[in-house]
């Protein structure tokens, strides 16, 4: 555990600092995101922060190969996960360029495609997914193969749809890399495997890199990742389950804490990643069609009235609304893991605390403590934006 604590530490470290030198590059490059109507930011903020965010996979990744438990895991750990960086940074390049000179949506996906046939390429694809009974449901090599650029490429877009908030997408990723680490691991450990896996090294870098971004990336934030750095953590994140698939049989990996059955419910998780990740904002944008449309004006007119407005019109700060969501990915993610590797009464009681705090947060939290700037001005003077307002507490 001390070693991928370290590696966590790592990739958050060198992320933090290269997000200067990737804050840079942008500004000199005009990798700029523009102000629009529909924005909560109030100023031009520089992109590129994916190739901070790769900065910190990278070291990590170098990192662990010179530890001593890590480095005597297997021939499969580090291959493993070289394979998904070179595949991170394909994407995270044609994010680059999308981030400069915005490449249409076809050249995008081709480039996501062929980041996804560089792993099946080497072996990296769904092969089967293991059941607690010890079998298997195997998958032949077709049905692996369009699984994996299906799941891949969804998953991928489905976290660059989701980067709407300061903080948000890096927050949300970095809480499921979080979880996948704690499940991967635990499972390990729980049925006598080994502690050294692609999946809990690469989720702990992940987890780390978007920690040290999130320093820069917070409200009021100093870079966006683009879509250089939503790509390359959508990649990694949906290929950690990959990994396990390619290094363990179903057998190998049936018990849960205390004897019982390890439902492994997080193994399915990547599969419904694009769904959870975007049944929120996909419902904000089916509302807004209904919306726009029953007012006359057009479904594409952009406005202020989606899902991260209403939590700031309630009374949340924009801190707080990005907290929020963070804690709503918490209960799901973690939830799953916990659900997947425990029983009884404990763990239902710890679920239902969990949602019981989420909800409460949620919808209390406006009530008892309105952020200082809404309750000293509650609404934007005659013609000012309210994204000209200055930074509020948390």
């Amino acid at each position: 555990m001390r070693e991928y604590i370290l590696v966590f530490l790592v990739a958050a470290a060198v992320t933090s600092l290269l997000t200067v030198v990737a804050r840079e590059i942008a500004l000199r490059t005009g990798a700029v995101a523009k102000v629009r109507d529909r924005d909560v930011h109030a100023e031009p903020i520089p992109y590129l922060g994916g190739i901070a965010m790769l900065g910190g996979l990278v070291a990590a990744y170098l990192v662990a190969q010179k530890l001593p438990f890590l480095s005597n895991g297997g021939p499969f750990v580090f291959e493993d996960a070289r394979l998904v960086l070179i595949a991170g940074a394909m994407v995270c390049g044609i994010g680059v360029l999308d981030d400069i000179f915005d490449l249409d949506a076809l050249t995008k996906f081709g480039g996501q495609v062929l980041a996804v046939g560089l792993l099946i390429y080497s072996g990296l694809q769904f092969n089967f997914f293991p059941r607690p009974d010890g079998y298997q449901f195997v998958l032949d090599p077709a049905q692996g193969q369009l699984l994996t650029v299906v799941v891949v490429v969804a998953t991928v877009n489905a976290v660059n749809f989701v980067d709407g908030l300061d903080g948000l997408a890096a927050g949300v990723v970095g809480i499921g890399a979080a979880a996948f680490f704690l499940f991967s691991y635990q499972l390990a450990n729980l049925n006598g495997a080994s502690l050294a896996t692609t999946a809990a090294l690469l989720s702990a870098s992940l987890a780390g890199a978007c920690a040290g971004f999130l320093v820069h990336n917070f409200h009021p934030a100093r870079l966006f990742m683009g879509d250089s750095g939503s790509m390359l953590i959508g990649l990694v994140l949906s290929t950690t389950a990959l990994t396990i698939t390619t290094q363990f049989t179903g057998n190998e990996l049936t018990e849960g804490a205390g004897g019982s059955q390890a439902s492994l419910l997080p193994f399915l998780l990547p599969l419904g990643l694009p769904v959870l990740i975007l049944i929120v904002p996909l419902a904000d944008l089916v509302l807004a069609v209904v919306r726009r449309t029953r007012a006359g004006r057009s479904p594409f007119a952009p406005d202020k009235q989606h899902l991260h407005h209403r939590l700031l019109e309630i009374g949340h700060s924009h801190r707080r609304a990005v907290v929020i969501m963070w804690l709503w990915a918490a209960l799901i993610a973690f939830g799953t893991v916990l659900a997947s590797l425990y029983t009884g009464p404990r763990m239902w009681a710890a679920l239902g605390a969990m949602a019981a705090v989420t909800v409460l947060l949620t919808f209390l939290l406006p009530v008892v403590h309105r952020p200082r700037i809404l309750a000293e001005d509650p609404a934007p003077a005659a013609g000012e934006s309210a994204d000209s307002e200055p930074s509020e507490t948390l």
